[in-house]
């Protein structure tokens, strides 16, 4: 009995023991091979997923770096425009100022005192530079002198082009037979004309120095000359008291402008038809309208006005034998304001003012004298004030002084005497014209 029944408990155990294992081995097998493929399943759609996130997410960067390339383009593109309209409006607010006449450019600030270097010194007239002109381009330079005669320079490498001679044993329909005064060269570059003690005025062709013609009328020394801008119409005044209009498309005069009450001693013009003319010891400054033929008189020196320029078509400087500059309005027949003993020197008497010059539509202006120095001045809002900035020492008469027309550089016209007579002489001085860089150059 207990034989059978441990067989039979034997024969269970091998049983239980053999299925068993079958059963956990199945099952585990089935589990583990169901759970391969549910997770081999799932994580190749979650590769698929995660390359389809992956593709789209680059697409999206490229799109969305297009668009803020574009934007950047558009943000860009603003701002050039805006800034090529503020210079378009710049521009045509400098026009408009311009052509009224009140344009003032602020410049003066950006002046350098120069040095030693930033100076040329050009020597070829025997006597004293009486005038320099400059051409509208800044090339060429041409000066004049006591000797009758005319030189043309190049203004950049600073050198001899052409020398017309004169003198008394000359023809004086085709040269100067005494000394040089005044000299202006027209805005294209076409005509230079001269004008001298002998009355006479020549007009010749600035790029060969070939004489064309000449104008006789004055019955004194001429002692101005000016071109309308943008034109030939010339202006010439004299000291026979009168100033004089002439076409030099048709080398003919038009009229005579008369009411100074005493010598001519200088004119000048811009763009309007109008000419200004400093009247010497009848103490007043004339503006000819010359289509309204009318004129604006103006007073404010206590001696001899020698020298004027226009600075734009409402303001103008001028200076005097009595050593003051003023800065006038057309506006006004005083001046908005006065410098007097504006050259000061050692001795008791002020100093002549010899020259003035102005670049024009700017607030730059330079004045010389005879007391060692140029001296270089800035001109206030609505030209109320004037300030000197600093000088430029230059030993002789001060005969002329003329701007480039960018301002960059100043030319000064040097004489051991003064332009008109020969009251002093200054032998220490060199007959010559110094040539002033006034801005850094650029790199």
């Amino acid at each position: 009995m207990s034989v059978k029944n441990a067989s039979k408990r034997k024969s269970f155990n091998v049983k239980f023991s053999n299925k068993k294992p079958k059963r956990f081995s199945r099952l585990e097998d089935d589990e583990i091979s169901s759970d391969s493929e549910e997770e081999k399943e799932e994580n190749e759609n979650l590769n698929e997923d995660s390359e389809s996130d992956l593709e789209e997410t680059a697409q999206e960067k490229k799109i969305r770096l297009t668009k803020q390339y574009l934007e950047e383009l558009k943000e860009l593109q603003s701002q050039e425009d805006n800034e090529a309209a503020d210079a378009v409006g710049d521009k045509l607010q400098e026009d408009i100022l311009e052509k009224a006449g009140r344009l003032q450019k602020q410049v003066a600030d950006k002046c350098i005192v120069p040095k030693v270097s930033d100076m040329e010194v050009l020597r070829g007239h025997k006597l004293s530079v009486t005038c320099i002109a400059v051409s509208s381009d800044g090339k060429f330079l041409f000066s004049t002198s006591k000797d009758c005669s005319i030189i043309k320079w190049d203004a950049v490498e600073f050198k001899k082009i052409k020398k017309v001679s004169g003198g008394h044993r000359s023809d004086p329909k085709i040269t100067h037979t005494a000394h040089i005064l005044c000299l202006a060269i027209s805005t294209d570059g076409e005509f230079l004309v001269s004008g001298s003690m002998d009355k006479m005025i020549h007009v010749w062709k600035a790029e060969t120095m070939e004489h064309l013609h000449h104008f006789q009328g004055h019955r004194g020394a001429v002692s101005g000359v000016a071109f309308r801008l943008n034109s030939h119409q010339l202006f010439s005044s004299s000291f026979d008291r009168c100033v004089k209009v002439w076409d030099l498309d048709a080398m003919g005069y038009v009229e005579t402008l008369f009411g100074h009450q005493d010598l001519v001693q200088a004119c000048d013009s811009l763009s309007r038809e109008r000419c200004a003319t400093a009247g010497g010891r009848d103490g007043s400054i004339r503006i000819w309208k010359i289509a309204e033929e009318s004129q604006l008189v103006y007073h404010g020196h206590n001696g001899s006005i020698d020298c004027l320029k226009l600075i734009n078509e409402e303001y103008f400087i001028s200076g005097a034998d009595d050593g003051s500059i003023c800065l006038w309005s057309v506006m006004k027949k005083k001046p908005t304001t006065c410098v007097k003993n504006a050259h000061p020197d050692s001795s008791s008497k002020s100093p002549w003012i010899t020259a003035v010059t102005a670049l024009i539509n700017s607030d730059l202006v330079a004045t010389g004298s005879s007391n060692g120095a140029v001296k270089i001045w800035k001109c206030g809002p609505k030209f109320l004030t004037i300030e000197h900035l600093f000088d430029i020492p230059v030993v002789g008469f001060v005969n002329s002084l003329q701007f480039s027309p960018t301002g960059n550089k100043l030319f000064i016209g040097v004489g051991q005497e003064h332009r008109l007579g020969r009251w002093w002489c200054l032998k220490e001085a060199r007959n010559s014209i110094i040539i002033v860089s006034l801005f850094e150059e650029k790199a």
